[in-house]
């Protein structure tokens, strides 16, 4: 298992192909939600990825201040099918959480999280800070974590 940290004009066109690939089969095929993933983020942000061999296992983004929120934030976040059960999940929020507090010594990190990981997310300290509003016909808050 590797840990990979690039920026976007650091990723290989393989990578940047991986990336697009998995991330179309988890949230557009698997979660059947037609949506337009390439929305010019993806320029500006880190991309971290566990690999397990030639697969990507677990995929994130971390998002600079003033795109996604008036905070950093981080998004994207999955674990690809074959690998799901092995806690990758929690390892690469932490390392999106440990990128931003860390590396780039951001103060706070506000995400778009879908309803039912409110709890997963609450478990490293994210607080709601939102109604439930819809994203794509799914539920969603809006949860802040700030550097302690």
């Amino acid at each position: 298992m590797e840990t990979i940290i690039k920026k976007f004009n650091e990723l290989s066109s393989s990578e940047l192909y991986e990336i697009l690939k998995v991330r179309s089969e988890v949230f557009i095929v698997e979660q059947n939600c037609p949506y337009n993933d390439v929305d010019g983020k993806d320029y500006k942000s880190t991309h971290i990825m566990i690999k397990k061999g030639d697969s990507i296992a677990a995929y994130i983004r971390t998002i600079p201040a003033g795109i996604s929120y008036e905070t950093s934030s981080f998004g994207r976040v999955l674990v690809s099918k074959g690998f799901r059960g092995e806690g990758l999940a929690k390892l690469i929020v932490e390392a999106a959480i440990k990128q931003l507090f860390k590396v780039e010594n951001v103060n706070s990190i506000t995400i778009g999280a879908q309803h039912y990981l409110e709890k997963f997310y609450s478990s490293f300290g994210f607080k709601t800070i939102s109604e439930i509003y819809l994203e794509d016909d799914i539920p969603h808050v809006d949860m802040i974590l700030v550097k302690k």
